[in-house]
């Protein structure tokens, strides 16, 4: 029997890159973020159900707006950090997997999001991921001082699925040690877990500045699943 899976999408940034520009409801194809990022992820049958971690001031619209959907369990606030955020949605979370997604990244499909659970199911942790197209400098005061070999490098994505277990003992640790981290999978790989990487894709792009919605806009354009 395959393992139950609950997808925590957090949505509680501040969005400060937008402009002004609320992500969470910022309209993409007409549909608001958040609900088209929740639609995505209820497209997948490994999906059982979904809690959203979102701000305060965003909780009852949020509520409201995806209080429809069959596979929506409720909104919860976050916390002051991501992986402050993480846990307060993983709290509620009594599946043996949990499916960490951003709440910026509507366009994810359900081959990117089956392929990390069955990964996950395997390996207790796995994460979507693209290759590395551009090259690569890393530079000091502006300064290059090496170029990196872009056959090892990969641009991770979301959902990132885990041992619910096992992430939340992660996160915790990671919290306590005051550890840097710039996503989930920080938090495992502090905690000594092999993370498995899977096909990402290009499409499954992260909103973060208000060009991005051109460009999420242009994605749908090109589907037939508007």
């Amino acid at each position: 029997m395959k393992n139950a899976c609950t997808a925590v999408v957090v949505a509680a940034g501040s969005a400060r890159r937008m402009g002004g520009i609320d992500k969470a409801m910022a309209e993409v194809g007409g549909i608001p973020m958040l609900l088209r990022t929740v639609r995505a992820l209820a497209k997948s049958k490994r999906i059982s159900g979904i809690t959203v971690v979102t701000r305060e001031n965003l909780l009852d619209s949020i509520t409201t707006m995806c209080a429809a959907e069959p596979k929506f369990l409720g909104a919860v606030t976050g916390g002051s950090s991501r992986a402050e955020s993480v846990l307060c949605g993983l709290k509620a979370v009594e599946t043996p997997l949990v499916a960490i997604h951003d709440g910026a990244r509507p366009l994810v499909t359900v081959p990117v999001i089956d392929a990390a659970i069955e990964a996950a199911e395997i390996c207790g942790a796995a994460a979507p991921a693209i290759a590395v197209h551009d090259t690569i400098k890393k530079a000091k005061n502006g300064v290059v001082e090496q170029t990196l070999d872009r056959s090892s490098l990969f641009a991770v994505q979301t959902p990132q699925v885990f041992e619910t277990s096992a992430i939340r003992s992660a996160l915790q640790a990671a919290m306590a040690q005051n550890l840097p981290l710039t996503d989930d999978c920080s938090a495992a790989e502090y905690a000594g877990l092999q993370v498995h990487l899977t096909a990402g894709s290009e499409e499954n792009l992260k909103i973060t500045v208000p060009s991005d919605l051109v460009l999420a806009e242009a994605i749908l354009q090109g589907r037939d699943d508007l």
